[in-house]
This record gives C-alpha cells, structure tokens and sequence, in this order.
C-alpha cells in the first residue's frame, strides 16, 4: 500500500484557525469541501489565501485542501496564507527565507479586546448626564 505524501501547517489569525494539507498534484485548491472560488468570494481574500504559492512559484504542483473555523472570511484567508507558508516549509525548509522576508511567517496577535464592567463595550462609556 502507497503512503500518503502530504505536508501540514495550521495557520491562525483573530480567532480563525485554518489546517492546511499539501499534496503532489496539479493545483487544486479545496476549502471545506468548497472550490477555492466558490469559498473566498472576493479578489483581495483570494490574493491573500495564495499568497504563499505566488512568492514560492509553486502553485501547479500541490493540491491543496483546507479546513478553515472560526472568525470571518477575511480573517480565515489570511488564516490559510500562514497554513499554508508553514506547510510549504515543512516541504522544503529552504524556503524558510522567502517566506519570512515577505512577512508570512509572523502571527498577527491582533485580537478583540474584552469588554469591561462598568462600560458599554471595550472602550466605549456609559452616556454621562450631569443633570
């Protein structure tokens, strides 16, 4: 029985978390279940989700299956651009610098912040009245 070739990277961003798996192949792109087109709707969320493939020129030799949770669209297609760098490292570490100096190997920490007691939301007050 022939094992399985594939290459793994889990990608995050805001609270979206995207498993990325890479196998030799032609270029097909899935995201839960869905074509890449039908998933990511818009040009920018697709620019971002193959970004890896663009600055590696390795786009027709993977396959490309995705499962993405949590958060919003946008935030799950730059969830899936960090899967993916990682996975492509796991594939040939030499990448590693490509990769990092485009800026895909950084988890942006950004995240929402809590809401506080005392106040409507995060930052937001109560109105004041003096009267």
């Amino acid at each position: 029985m022939a094992d399985l070739v594939q290459y793994y990277g889990t990608g995050r961003r805001k609270s979206a978390i995207a498993r990325v798996f890479l196998r030799p192949g032609s270029g097909e792109f899935k995201v839960n279940g869905k074509a890449f087109e039908v998933y990511f709707v818009t040009e920018q969320q697709r620019m971002a989700a193959k970004r890896a493939f663009t600055v590696t020129e390795l786009a027709s030799s993977f396959d490309v299956l995705t499962t993405v949770s949590g958060g919003g669209v946008a935030a799950q297609a730059d969830a899936v651009k960090m899967g993916m760098a990682r996975a492509l490292i796991e594939f040939n570490p030499e990448l590693r610098k490509t990769l990092k100096a485009d800026g895909l190997l950084s988890r942006d920490a950004r995240i929402k912040e809590r809401k506080k007691y005392g106040q409507k939301g995060a930052r937001k007050r109560f109105q004041f009245s003096k009267r």
